[in-house]
């Protein structure tokens, strides 16, 4: 099965997505996802200028060994250029197996281990009524556990609290969807006021749904390592699902000192691009949950390997899953999650009407519980005359501030 055209199409349905097709010479396309949200020109240069030559005349089911070249042999390595250009081949290659296996691609990965996987959604409110009607929102939409993001008094823009969709009622607009910016839009930042505020909303939620619902939070990395530790000690009544970045975890000894203070569970790693970057948090148990995704972590070979670490201690899978992950990169983590053994929980946000008629999923979503569908290989189509309709836009992700206009983290 050798492949003879590696074409990379950039779409703009609703945002920016990179996808790789791969055709071989008995008639298959494969696909992958190499989307970098804000930074997708990279990947599509990478892959067309470097990748894409090496890939022709090569054969289609040496997966594994693909991987190694495109690692190894560029010698310059790892970086979330070169691992979501590498993750766009990998996840294409395994399309084409399993389509030429005749089989979905979770069964290729060992088969189910389950019958679905149990996602969360987003709600957030600016108020507290605003909140709980978002969280009523996502219940209603069958969402059986939540993420929680709270505005915070004082601050006039923060992550998490996005404005409604005119396009899809009740969902929300991501940072780079919408009209194209020429710059970055800029958020503001408080700690302290953030701190003394968040443990009263998940009191009040929780008084609102009662104690059974899953919630999650995300801090997005804007708290030091004794700020994180105090936030997760006084979140400990309200029994949160998990507590998401923390701190930011290039640092991975830093969560040494959240884990002394807190029994909270701790989610990590939506940034991280391999293995080699989870070395002490899994060796050490300073996390619960893997946050990384197929598309920026190599592709399904890769994660599925630094997944099997985390297994052995006792850590599990949350891969990263808002709308900057294309139906082609969530359709891998569905097929990933649902055959091994340490999933957690899967992050999901709904794309909108214009991306599903680019992209035509086979995967369901079901009381909570996502499933990719049972037809060869990924279960994804891409429609190439819809994708042409919908150009490139530029696009740049919020940067943040503190008072005195020090950047932040976002």
């Amino acid at each position: 099965m050798r492949i003879v055209d590696a074409e990379v199409v950039v779409t703009s349905p609703d945002r920016n997505f990179v996808t790789l097709v791969l055709r071989t010479d008995d008639g298959l396309t494969g696909i992958g996802d190499g989307t970098l949200n804000g930074r997708e020109l990279a990947v599509v240069a990478y892959l067309r200028e470097h990748v894409a030559p090496l890939l022709l005349g090569r054969d289609a089911h040496r997966i594994e060994d693909t991987w190694q070249l495109l690692y190894r042999g560029a010698y310059w390595r790892r970086g979330p250029v070169t691992m979501a250009a590498i993750a766009a081949v990998d996840v294409a290659l395994w399309d084409l197996k399993a389509q030429a296996a005749q089989m979905p691609l979770y069964q290729l990965l060992g088969g189910a281990s389950r019958t679905g996987l149990m996602a969360y959604g987003h709600a957030s409110g600016q108020t507290l009524p605003e909140l709980v009607e978002s969280i009523h929102a996502r219940l209603e939409e069958g969402y059986r556990s939540i993420r929680v993001q709270s505005g915070v008094p004082g601050l006039r823009s923060i992550y998490g609290i996005s404005a409604p969709s005119p396009a899809q009622p009740g969902q929300e607009t991501h940072p780079t969807q919408g009209s194209p910016v020429a710059r970055p839009a800029e958020e503001d930042w408080d700690s302290r006021a953030y701190l003394r505020h968040l443990p009263g909303v998940f009191e009040a939620v929780r008084a609102e749904f009662g104690p059974e619902l899953p919630l999650l939070h995300d801090v997005h990395h804007r708290l030091t390592p004794v700020q994180a530790a105090r936030l997760g000690k006084d979140l400990e009544p309200y029994d949160l699902f998990w507590l998401e970045d923390c701190t930011p975890a290039e640092n991975q000894e830093a969560l040494r000192l959240v884990r002394q203070h807190t029994t909270t569970p701790l989610a990590v790693g939506e940034v991280f691009n391999t293995a080699w970057d989870y070395q002490t948090l899994l060796r050490e148990q300073l996390i619960d949950y893997v946050r990384s995704a197929v598309t920026h972590t190599g592709g399904i070979s890769h994660l599925r390997k630094l997944l099997d670490q985390a297994a052995l201690h006792q850590i599990r899978a949350g891969m990263h899953g808002p709308t900057d992950i294309s139906p082609v990169g969530m359709a891998a983590q569905l097929h990933l999650g649902l055959a091994i053994h340490n999933f957690g929980i899967q992050e999901y946000a709904r794309h909108g009407a214009l991306t599903d008629e680019v992209f035509r999923q086979t995967s369901t979503f079901r009381d909570g519980h996502l499933h990719p569908g049972d037809e060869p290989g990924l279960g994804v189509t891409l429609d190439l005359e819809a994708a042409a309709r919908h150009p490139y836009r530029p696009a740049y992700l919020p940067v943040n501030r503190l008072a005195d206009q020090t950047v932040h983290d976002w």
